[in-house]
C-alpha cells in the first residue's frame, strides 16, 4: 500500500502479462484522482477505476485509514492504488496532495469530484460552521481540485472530469437547502467550466445520482417514515440504487469513448424528478 505525504510503501510491479491484459482496459496506463474515495461512490468509482487498468489515487479529507482500506482491497483484487490525505475545503491542502500526486504517481489523467456532506440545515437552525462545512465541501473543494489539474489537462490537450452533483440540483428540499443549493451549484459550474475546458479537449461532465445507498444516507434509510415518503416519490419500484451503477456511469464519462459530452449532467435518479 502506498500513502502519499506519510510512509511510502511499493505497490505490486507491473508485470509483462499484466501490461497485456491493461491493454483492453478502458482505462489502462491512467492515473485517476478520486476524492471522497473511501466511501460511497467515491469507493466504488475507485474500485471500478482501478479494476479497469488506472493507477487511482484515493483521497481522503477526514480519515486517512479509510482510504488505506480500500487502498488494501484494490490491491488484494491485483489493481494499483494509493491512499492520499487531502482536505478539500482547503485549496492549500488540495495543491500539497495534487504535488504528492504527481510526484510519485504522475499527471492527473481522470479527475473525480465525490467528496461530500450531506447534513440537515432548514432555516433557523443552521451555523455558519454548517454552511461553511456544506458549502466548501462541495464548491470550494470542486472548484480549487478542477483548478489544480486543468493547466496539465490543457497542456497535454487531454483529460477526463466528472463531477458527482445530485437530483437534489433539480428539486428543491425544506430540511436540506444548503445541499441542494451546492449541488446545484456543481451543475452550473460543470457547464460554466466546459467553456473553459473544451477546445483542450478536456471534457467536463457530472452525474446527478438519486437515492444512492452510501454512509452518507444510512440514517434516512434506517427511518420508516423517510422510507415511506421516498417510495411514494419514486418513479421505480427500487427506492435505492447501489452505488456501483453510480460508478459505471462515471466510468462512461471518464474514459473517453463519448467525445460529444462536454458540460452535460446525466440524470441516475430512479425517476425522482419525473
Amino acid at each position: 500500500m502506498r500513502r502519499l505525504g506519510l510512509v511510502l510503501n511499493a505497490c505490486p510491479p507491473i508485470t509483462q502479462q499484466a501490461r497485456s491484459k491493461d491493454e483492453q482496459m478502458r482505462l489502462a496506463g491512467k492515473i485517476a484522482l478520486v476524492t471522497g474515495g473511501s466511501s460511497g461512490i467515491g469507493r466504488a468509482t475507485a474500485e471500478l477505476f482501478a479494476a479497469e487498468g488506472a493507477q487511482v489515487a484515493v483521497a481522503s479529507g477526514s480519515d486517512i485509514r479509510k482510504a488505506e482500506a480500500v487502498v488494501e482491497q484494490i490491491v488484494k483484487q491485483g489493481g494499483r492504488a494509493t491512499a492520499v490525505k487531502m482536505d478539500v475545503r482547503s485549496p492549500a491542502d488540495i495543491a500539497r496532495a495534487l504535488r504528492d500526486i504527481v510526484g510519485t504517481l504522475g499527471p492527473v489523467d481522470v479527475l473525480v469530484n465525490s467528496a461530500g456532506v450531506y447534513i440537515p440545515t432548514p432555516l433557523g437552525q443552521t451555523s455558519e460552521e454548517q454552511f461553511d462545512q456544506v458549502m466548501d465541501t462541495h464548491l470550494k473543494g470542486t472548484f480549487f481540485t478542477i483548478q489544480g489539474v486543468a493547466p496539465g489537462m490543457k497542456s497535454r490537450r487531454s483529460g477526463r472530469i466528472v463531477n458527482v452533483a445530485s437530483v437534489a440540483a433539480y428539486k428543491g428540499s425544506a430540511l436540506y437547502p444548503l445541499y441542494s443549493t451546492a449541488k446545484a451549484g456543481i451543475v452550473m459550474m460543470t457547464r460554466a467550466l466546459a467553456l473553459d475546458l473544451a477546445p483542450f479537449n478536456v471534457a467536463i461532465n457530472a452525474i446527478a445520482p438519486g437515492n444512492t445507498a452510501t454512509p452518507l444516507n444510512e440514517t434516512d434509510r434506517q427511518s420508516e417514515e423517510i422510507m415511506e415518503r421516498k417510495r411514494v416519490a419514486t418513479a421505480s419500484p427500487r427506492v435505492y440504487s447501489p452505488a456501483t451503477e453510480m460508478a459505471e456511469a462515471i466510468l462512461f464519462l471518464a474514459d473517453g469513448r463519448v467525445s460529444a459530452m462536454y458540460g452535460s449532467t446525466v440524470l441516475l435518479d430512479e425517476g425522482l424528478s419525473a
